[in-house]
C-alpha cells in the first residue's frame, strides 16, 4: 500500500441536461487528503453533494474529471465486484451501494486491500434506544483502532447529534452548493462560510 488512505484528487462530477444544448444543473468540486486514520463527520444541507462525494469516493459514480486515489490505487479502475474491498458506503440503512459498469471487468485492477480502509456511513440512524448509541459509537472507534477511515455524514436535528460529533469525529467536511470545505477540528468547522447558518440553534459557542 501506498500514499495516503485518502486522496481526492482534482474531483469533479457535473450533471447537465439538454440533447443537443447542455445546460449544467450541479457541479461538485472536491480537492482534500486523509493520510491517517480519523473518523470524519460530513455535513451539509440537503441536494449539496454529500451523497454524490460518497459515491465517487466509493467508485459507485464516475467523475467527470480528477481521481480518487484510495490506499494509493484508483477507485475507478478496481473490478466492480471488489471495489467494496477498498471503499464501502453504507446508505442510512446500512445497505450497500451498487457500482454502474462503464469498462468490462477484466479490463479493470484487483484491489490492493482485501478489507475496505474506507468506510462511509451517509445519515447513520442514531436511536436513543438504551445502548445503541454506545454501539455505533464503539464500532467506529474500532474501525478506526482498527487503521481505517471512518466518515460520518450527519444530518443534526437535535443537540446530541453534535454532542456526537464532537465526541467522536476528530475532521470535518462541510458541503455546501458542491464545494467541499475541510476543518481539522469543530472550532475551525464553525468558522466555514455558511456552517453557522446551516446548524442555526444547534452551533455551540467556540470552547
Amino acid at each position: 500500500m501506498t500514499g495516503p488512505l485518502l486522496k481526492v484528487d482534482g474531483l469533479k462530477k457535473v450533471y447537465a441536461r439538454g440533447l443537443v444544448q447542455k445546460r449544467e444543473t450541479f457541479r461538485l468540486e472536491a480537492e482534500f487528503e486523509f493520510a491517517e486514520p480519523k473518523v470524519v463527520c460530513v455535513m451539509g444541507p440537503n441536494g449539496s453533494g454529500k451523497t454524490t462525494l460518497f459515491e465517487l469516493i466509493t467508485g459507485s459514480n464516475q467523475p467527470t474529471s480528477g481521481e480518487v486515489l484510495c490506499s494509493g490505487q484508483n477507485i475507478h479502475k478496481v473490478k466492480y465486484k471488489k471495489r467494496d474491498r477498498v471503499a464501502i458506503h453504507y446508505h442510512q440503512s446500512y445497505q450497500v451501494r451498487h457500482f454502474s459498469k462503464r469498462l468490462p471487468s477484466f479490463m479493470l485492477e484487483s484491489p490492493v486491500t482485501d478489507y475496505p480502509n474506507i468506510h462511509l456511513f451517509d445519515e447513520p440512524q442514531f436511536s436513543t434506544q438504551d445502548g445503541y448509541i454506545g454501539f455505533m459509537l464503539d464500532f467506529f472507534k474500532k474501525l478506526r483502532a482498527e487503521g481505517r477511515l471512518v466518515f460520518l455524514c450527519v444530518h443534526p436535528q437535535e443537540p446530541f447529534h453534535i454532542d456526537i460529533v464532537r465526541s467522536i469525529c476528530e475532521e470535518f467536511l462541510f458541503v455546501l452548493n458542491g464545494q467541499v470545505t475541510k476543518a481539522a477540528n469543530y472550532d475551525e468547522f464553525l468558522q466555514i462560510e455558511g456552517v453557522r447558518n446551516y446548524l442555526g440553534k444547534l452551533a455551540a459557542p467556540q470552547s
